[in-house]
């Protein structure tokens, strides 16, 4: 589609996208009216067990994306107990069941993802051994990543007017040279700086858990279609919280990395670049810790990101991280509640629970104070939204003529928490200055807090509140203050929320922060974080895979 196309409004731009991606999606995988009739009656669709139910997926078909980690599947695929095409088939089928309920999808290339699972079986076949070591393996990635005639359109109707990619992102070509084949790419929110995956082109990405709640953002199309299974590894960005919030939003596993661990270069993107602030991560969702670190470990490996991408940290992963406790106890810091962003109570009884039962494994717990501003969530959240809002900006969404959906048109802001770090009206080149200092005040405060208690990770909400109704999750202050330091942080699910648990709603103050209202959210997961100082990635998930473990012992209701 070029910027020639003869439509005369955005609306038909729009029309004749989703019709062509329609069409994409083989008419033998589309479910029957009486199974789209079944997912409209229960929000809760993973209790559905609607891949099962539709007899599209054949029992061999649900058993490969149901009961394997990407881990175990890449050992029957280098072996050759189970074939990449067989393996990719059932991944392409249960991902345009998902679209169809759930709306996780942007853009699918089934065919060609299908023609390239051949040539990896038949490679392996031939030479006797795997190509690389994701060979074989489906993985889902974000629709800002670049692939080769695909378009990239990142919820901007505007967007719908350029060509198809004709190079791959940094990433993109990483995966492919380590193996994996690239299906499909999944849903974000119109400007990509909201907690609701929503535009006006694909609509909006429902929560598998309850489709009455938000998927999460901006990676929300990543976080629902791997908690449907119709994904075992997906790839989003986080420059406030866009990995993890889809995590425990959608009850899966998510983690940021450190700035330019994982290549980032080649992505399209609507802001302007060059301007000093935050920067966006690369980094995996998945089923667990293990294939977190698998995503990791595959793209850092010996430290060669840098030839794909010349941002890219050219530092290898540790297979055995560095500085940590041989007896495999840690000294855990609990970040304490900010008074401006209170927790609903199924985050602070999850947050509870996960101390008790980290307590009984034998970890040593301190409980951090936030007794000045620079340690302050609420502090860190204005400093972020600064940075987010000064300097030149496009306005993308003016360009075509659509409107802005619900949850950017509400534009929810930390600024009812206090001023700004650095005051309106100064000078271009003063106010750059004045926010570095502040953003260099906040990582000498963390740094000297690390040091002074000898902490191993921080644990930590990934917010105050679990997934919420849609257009409502408000400011991500316990995940943006991260993306301010940098550091890497790992979302873990851990509980649900329960209304006979906690039966008394919460009103908050602040009319762009959610309230807690006990019927809504039941169910929903819980989640908490775990947190290292930056570039200590591999400690981070050796860390988290330690806590999980642990939680998964001790900490049963």
């Amino acid at each position: 589609m070029t910027s020639e196309t003869p439509f005369s409004n955005w609306q038909d731009l729009v029309a004749a996208k989703r019709h062509d991606c329609e069409q994409k999606i083989p008419r033998e995988w589309l479910l029957s009216a009486n199974h789209l009739a079944l997912a409209q009656e229960s929000p809760r669709l993973l209790d559905i067990d609607l891949p099962r139910r539709c007899g599209l997926l054949s029992e061999v078909e649900l058993d490969l994306t149901e009961n394997y980690t990407a881990s175990q599947l890449l050992v029957k695929l280098g072996s050759g107990q189970a074939s990449s095409l067989a393996v990719t088939t059932a991944f392409c089928k249960r991902a345009a069941i998902a679209q169809q309920v759930i709306s996780c999808l942007t853009e699918t290339f089934f065919p060609q993802a299908l023609e390239r699972a051949k040539y990896l079986d038949d490679y392996l076949q031939r030479e006797g051994k795997p190509i690389g070591p994701l060979h074989g393996l489906p993985i889902s990635i974000k629709d800002s990543f670049c692939v080769e005639g695909v378009q990239s359109t990142i919820g901007y109707v505007e967007f719908l007017k350029n060509e198809p990619a004709k190079t791959n992102s940094a990433l993109v070509k990483m995966l492919l040279q380590l193996g994996a084949v690239l299906y499909v790419k999944t849903n974000i929110p119109q400007t990509m700086m909201t907690a609701d995956s929503e535009n006006n082109i694909f609509g909006r990405t429902l929560n598998p858990h309850k489709t009455t709640l938000t998927a999460g953002g901006s990676s929300g199309g990543e976080g629902a279609l791997v908690a449907f299974r119709g994904s075992i590894l997906g790839v989003g960005t986080d420059i406030a919280g866009s990995i993890r919030i889809p995590a425990l939003c959608c009850g899966v596993y998510g983690f940021k990395p450190t700035n330019d661990r994982i290549p980032f270069g080649g992505q399209v993107s609507g802001a302007v670049k060059g301007i000093p602030g935050l920067v966006p991560a690369a980094g995996p969702l998945a089923h667990s810790i293990a294939d977190l670190k698998l995503l990791m470990s595959s793209v850092v490996a010996d430290g060669q990101a840098w030839k794909y991408d010349s941002a890219a940290i050219g530092v290898p992963w540790q297979a055995i991280p560095s500085g940590i406790n041989s007896s495999g106890s840690l000294t855990i810091g609990v970040l304490a509640e900010d008074e401006h962003f209170p927790l609903h109570p199924p985050v602070k009884r999850a947050l509870d629970r996960a101390v008790e039962a980290l307590t009984r494994a034998g970890h040593r717990i301190v409980r951090l104070g936030s007794e000045d501003e620079a340690h302050s969530l609420a502090y860190a959240s204005r400093l972020a939204f600064q940075y987010f809002m000064y300097g030149p900006r496009k306005d993308l969404i003016a360009a075509s003529g659509e409107p802005a959906v619900t949850s950017v048109a509400k534009a929810a802001s930390p600024m009812f928490a206090g001023p700004l770090p650095a005051q309106q009206g100064l000078e271009t080149f003063d106010t750059i200055k004045t926010l570095y200092e502040a953003r260099q005040r906040v990582h000498d405060a963390w740094r000297q807090t690390w040091v002074d208690q000898k902490l191993d990770v921080i644990l930590a909400p990934g917010a105050q509140s679990t997934a919420v109704v849609h257009d409502m999750y408000g400011w991500p202050s316990y995940t943006v203050i991260w993306n301010v330091l940098d550091y890497p942080a790992c979302i873990i699910p851990f509980g649900k929320a329960s209304k006979e648990l906690d039966p008394e709603p919460m009103i908050t103050d602040a009319d762009t922060q959610p309230d807690y209202h006990p019927d809504e959210v039941d169910g929903a997961p819980c989640a908490i974080q775990v947190v290292t100082p930056r570039f200590q990635d591999e400690k981070c998930l050796w860390a988290a895979d330690i806590i999980d473990r642990a939680l998964a012992v001790y900490g049963k209701e």
